[in-house]
Formats: C-alpha cells, structure tokens, sequence
C-alpha cells in the first residue's frame, strides 16, 4: 500500500519555532526582493539614495518656500523634512510592494509550503536596506549644514523598531486581503497617497490643535515622524502622540498577524 505524505501548515496561530526553524528563508527572500527590484537598472542600488533626495527638493521648494510652511524648531526645513521622509518612504514602499507581493507571486503558494509570512516579510525586509541607506544620506546631509545631532539619537533604534512594526502589520493585512479581494490592488496605491498627506511630512504636528494631536496619533506614522525629529534634531517629545501611535501600530501588526494566518490555507484556492 502506498505512503500518503501531507505537508500542511502548523495549525498554531503563531508558530514561532516554525518561523525561526526556516529564517534562512526568509534572509533568501529577502536577497532575491532586492536583486529583482534593482534588476536590470542604471543606477541600482543608487536609486535609494536619489528618491529621498529628489523628494527634499520637491517638498522643500513647495511647501518649505511656496507654501512657507515652517518647522516647530531652530533647524532648516530640509532637515526637518527628510527626517520625516525616510521614515515614511520606507513605510509607503513597503506597503506598496508587500501589500502585492502574494498576487505578484502566486506559483510559490500553488505548488509548495513554506511559513507564506516570509513572502511579506521578505518584501518589507528588502525595503529595510534602502531604509538603512537613506539614514546614511540623512547623516550626510546632516553634515552638509553642519548640525550636530541630538544625545536623543540613542532613541532611533526603537524608532526604527516601531516603523517596521506598523510596515509588517499594515502588509500582512494589506497583502492577505488583496489575494481575497483583488479590488485592494487599486485601493492601496491610493490609500498611501492619502495617508502621505495625513502624516507630518511635510509639516509638524503643532499645526493642528494640542486636544485634536491624538486623532492624529492613531496613524502610527504621525508619531514615529514626530519622534524621529525628536530624537535626531532635539525637538520637545510630544509624548501622548507617541504612545498613541505606538499602541496603534501594535494593534495593526497583531491584527494582520492573525487574519493573515487564519486565512493563509486558502491562499494556494483562491490565488
């Protein structure tokens, strides 16, 4: 009598041990993401650095000089901008990459299981590179205009910490919904340029009235922004605002966690 051999998925809601079992995966995923991105390019990895340097110019003659939004400090407002673009560019690009990563890839779902989180991780790991590259640039600019950091840089790390924390919950989500629905592909394009225009980017959250700021918070964007100036330009923490979105990209990173792994055994039906 023949042997049948099931590979199914572990039926846990989080299986930890599975996932750390197979990390080499997950670096490979990740390698593969960048290869495929800068596949075939002029500038390569370069573009990395040229995005958030093309933005700055962009923000800071339209909003900076023609719009004369000002900064909540004594810095220029290129500085003040582009600590709030790395962070966010990272944010958008994953999300816009990862939320289409599992439609993108559908053959490795239909023909054999791995953890299928590792397919968004990948993506948003593959974003974090660049990430790391436009901090050095923000480090050189720094240097440009001859500011000296903050002591407070020490806070970066859990800043950064928080940032991939709210770009892989927001992609689990995102990327789980949009194999279900196919309709998410043309709502997650739109979606982040909404969401560009209701995080400080290109402005501080002063702006907006002290008792309104916790709305605002509820986009864990607008606090890691915040707190990304704070500790980088030794701005006042605006700490209500911080802790709001800090809980906020918490609840969306165990979210889409557990809806992406209640419905991931569908995912080789319905992809």
């Amino acid at each position: 009598m023949p042997i049948e051999t099931v590979i199914q998925a572990n039926q846990r809601r989080l299986a930890l041990g599975e996932l750390y079992e197979r990390r080499e995966l997950l670096y490979i995923l990740i390698w593969r993401d960048i290869k495929i991105r800068y596949k075939q390019t002029v500038l390569g990895v370069a573009w990395a650095v040229l995005v958030p340097l093309v933005q700055l110019v962009i923000f800071s003659v339209v909003f900076g000089k023609l719009a004369g939004i000002q900064p909540d400090g004594d810095y220029p407002y290129p500085l003040f901008v582009l600590a709030g673009l790395v962070p966010w560019t990272f944010f958008s690009q994953a999300v816009a990459l990862g939320g289409q990563c599992l439609v993108n890839q559908q053959h490795m779902l239909t023909k054999i299981y791995f953890p299928r989180l590792f397919v968004p991780a990948g993506a948003v790991g593959g974003c974090f590179v660049d990430f790391l590259v436009s901090l050095g640039v923000y480090a050189i600019v720094l240097g440009w205009y001859r500011y000296v950091p903050s002591w407070q840089t020490i806070f970066v790390p859990i800043l950064v910490l928080l940032t991939v924390m709210a770009s892989l919950g927001a992609v689990f989500l995102l990327s789980a919904l949009t194999v279900a629905y196919r309709d998410f592909r043309f709502v997650v394009p739109v979606m982040i340029q909404s969401l560009m225009y209701l995080s400080p980017v290109v402005y501080p959250v002063t702006l907006f009235p002290e008792r309104y700021q916790w709305i605002l918070g509820l986009n864990p964007m607008t606090g890691i922004i915040d707190g990304f100036r704070s500790a980088i330009l030794g701005k006042p923490w605006n700490v209500p605002t911080l802790l709001t979105s800090t809980v906020s990209a918490a609840i969306i990173l165990l979210v889409g966690t557990m809806y992406f792994r209640n419905t991931e055994r569908r995912f080789a039906d319905i992809a």
